[in-house]
Order: C-alpha cells, then structure tokens, then sequence
C-alpha cells in the first residue's frame, strides 16, 4: 500500500531537519518539504539537497517573492498597518502565503497532512493553522512542538543536536548566535537568547555583527540622500522615475534603506497566545514605503474616508498579527481601504539621512490640497469666508457650554 504523505514547512534550520526525520520514522509516511523563497537569499543554498538527505520524498522550493509583494505586502501597507504602534509585520505577513502554497502542494501530492515547526508558545503555529483551516478545512496538521510525545524527546537543543549528528544531518546551531531569525522580503527577525532579556542593548556597537539588512545610524554615510516613489491608487509603481514591479520596488528600498541605517525597531509585544515576548526587527524598504504612502494620503484622501480608515488600522493589525488573513473580516475591510485608496496617486520625495525618513515634498495630479483656500494672504477664490467660522465655532461650543453649566450648578 502506498504510505501517507506529510507536507512540511521546511526551512533546513535544526527544528525542520530534526522534525523532517521524526515525522518519517514516527508515521511512516512520505515526506514533502516545501520551502517559500519569499526573499532568504543565501539562506536558500543547498536546501534541497539537504533535504533530500535529511529523508524528504520530494522537495518544493518555489519562487513566491512577487507573489508576497504584490498580493501581501502592497494590500497591507495600503491599509497603514502597524502593530501596536512600531511593528511592521514582517514575519505575520508572510505566514498565510507559506501556508497557502502548502495547502496547494498538499492537493496536489494527495497529502492527508501539513506539519510545521512553530512552537507551542509562538504565534506562527496560530497563523499557519487558521490559514489552513479557512483554506482546507478538512486537512489534519501536525504541530510536533505540541506533542507531548516530540517534547519528551527534545526537552531541549542539545538533544535535538545529538539526534542530527546520529542521523547524519548537517546543523548549524551554535552558541555563537544565541537567537533566532526570521528573514524575508520584508524584514528579518530576531528574538530569543539574548534578547530574551529586555535591559540587553541590540543597538550597543559590540552587538552590530547580528544584523543583516541596514548598517547603523552611526555607520551610516554623512550625505543624505533623496529618493522619490511613484504612487499609482496607493501603490508603489516606481522609484526615481524608473517603473519596478512591487518585488523590484522591496528590493530597491532595502537596499536604500540598509544603507542609511532606516527601519530597526525594538520592541516589547503581545502575543496573540498571550504573554508579552521581545523582538528586533530590520525593515528598511518597509520603513521608506510606509512614510511616503502616509505622506501621498495626506495630500490625496479625502479627510472623513482617512480617519474612517485610520480607526481600523489596529483592528486590521490585530488580524494580520493573529492570522486571520483569509477571514471574511480582513477581506470586507479590504475592500473599503481599496476604495480609499483610489486617488492616492503622485509623487513623494523623501530624504534619507542617519536612520531618519524626512519628508521633502509631495505632489499629485489629483491632490485636494488647495493653496488658494489653505493660504493666510486674501483667498483670490473667495471659497473661504472667514466670517463663517463665528457661527461654526458657536455651534461647536454649545454642548460644551451646557456640560460645563451643570457641573458650576453641582458646586454651588
């Protein structure tokens, strides 16, 4: 009889490679791993192989980066999403891409099951799983870091070490990097170890060598430099007059941004399962689009349809963050930040300097702001009379007046 076939979420790190052979000694099954280039680089090189060593059947590495631009990471930023208040959502976004692919490869190998290596403690298992269950309702998933059986037998790294090396399989894990990473096309990641501890200081020069994307603000170059995007209804089509595809668009602003130390956040978050964990994050082409699209919406959308939206910009974070990417929820407030986004249509320039995104000037065919009306000389278009305010005032105030009536009456 033909046996049972698993796809996994491989990235050929010790937890993957370990749970690779595990799942096929413990149920017998065919292996696929299945790896997302969502923007690894290097991280990518001799993965199949490895796999294929390690006791894969088949190995799927396939190309999503454009895939995670254009479908993921344009509809988000349009949306202003920014986790409590500092975080991009690097790693949250890609996960419903990963698994989205992973529910295909399943279909179409026959699998009865999906496996991940996200731990039981982390928000990754929630977010693999919730995209799979609105996807594939009727798959099975195996979580090995929630099987008590798994656990018992890797209480800890130094076992998972010791059963690589007795399977012959490559490791990397040392106590030279004491954390973790997570790195795509948006951001790279690093949590645990160390950073474990909220007093430790990443940004302290003895601690440069753990990043990867962007220099330091201190290394970064004397000069500033200016850069100019190109929005087309709240996307980025161009950079410097030179039409990109949104991957080509992520790729130019990384490197613009690594450059000039943009994009490093340290923060405190909470955790969808509950308890509050501490991450480091690298997003510089993220940090340059998200500044220059709130600066072409300042000058191209309309105010109500701005604060309407910008009231859902947490409520659309919590989404992402928790996983709920393909509920019908992230995808009705979709459609109205679709619509908002309509006339975000121009040119932004932005000056880069030492960590910092300075605004330089924003211009649009479609813009609403009207320097006739705005200016403090005599309005030539008369469309403005400053007389009208008396009565605006007035009516604004009237509530207040009557509030503050009762509470003098209460005193006396």
């Amino acid at each position: 009889m033909a046996k049972d076939k698993i796809v996994l979420a491989y990235s050929g790190g010790l937890d993957t490679s370990v749970i690779l052979k595990w799942l096929k000694e413990t149920y017998d099954a065919e292996i696929i791993a299945f790896t997302a280039d969502i923007g690894q680089k290097d991280e990518l090189d001799g993965l199949e192989a490895k796999a294929l060593a390690t006791g894969a059947s088949k190995v799927y590495i396939d190309d999503l980066r454009e895939e995670f631009a254009q479908d993921f990471i344009y509809p988000m930023f349009q949306a202003g999403t920014l986790y409590e208040g500092q975080y991009l959502l690097g790693t949250s976004i890609a996960r419903p891409l990963i698994a989205k692919r992973m529910v295909e490869i399943a279909r179409a190998e026959g699998a009865t099951a999906i496996a991940h290596g996200a731990t039981g403690k982390g928000n990754d298992q929630v977010r693999f799983e919730l995209a799979a269950a609105a996807l594939t309702p009727d798959i099975a998933v195996i979580a090995p870091w929630r099987l008590e059986a798994f656990r018992e037998q890797f209480p800890g790294r130094a076992e998972m070490i010791a059963y690589a090396e007795k399977h012959g399989i490559p490791v990397t894990a040392s106590a030279a990097k004491p954390y973790s990473t997570d790195r795509n096309l948006l951001h790279i990641s690093f949590e645990s170890g160390m950073l474990e501890d909220p007093w430790f200081d990443p940004s302290a020069e003895e601690n440069e060598e753990m990043y990867v994307l962007s220099v330091s603000p201190e290394r970064a170059p004397d000069q500033a430099e200016y850069v100019e995007l190109t929005f087309d209804a709240g996307d980025c089509v161009a950079v410097n007059g030179v039409k990109l595809s949104p991957l080509g668009v992520m790729e130019k602003l990384n490197e613009l941004g690594g450059k000039h130390g943009i994009g490093r956040v340290d923060m405190v978050e909470n955790r969808f399962v509950g308890m509050k964990s501490r991450g480091v994050y690298e997003t510089p082409g993220g940090t340059i689009l998200f500044t220059a699209h709130r600066k072409m919406e300042s000058l191209t959308m309309d105010r109500e349809v701005m604060h309407l939206r910008d009231s859902l910009i947490a409520k659309y974070s919590q989404l992402v963050y928790n996983g709920f990417w393909f509920a019908p929820e992230r995808l009705a407030l979709q459609a109205l930040v679709a619509e908002s986004q309509k006339n975000v249509t121009g040119v932004v320039r932005l000056k880069l300097y030492k960590g910092n995104v300075i605004g330089a000037g924003v211009k649009s065919p479609v813009s609403l702001y009207n320097p006739d009306i705005a200016t403090m000389e005599a309005d030539p278009s008369q469309a403005y009379d400053q007389g009208d305010a008396t009565g605006f005032i007035r009516l604004n105030a009237l509530r207040l007046k009557v509030s503050s009536g009762v509470e003098q009456s209460k005193q006396q």
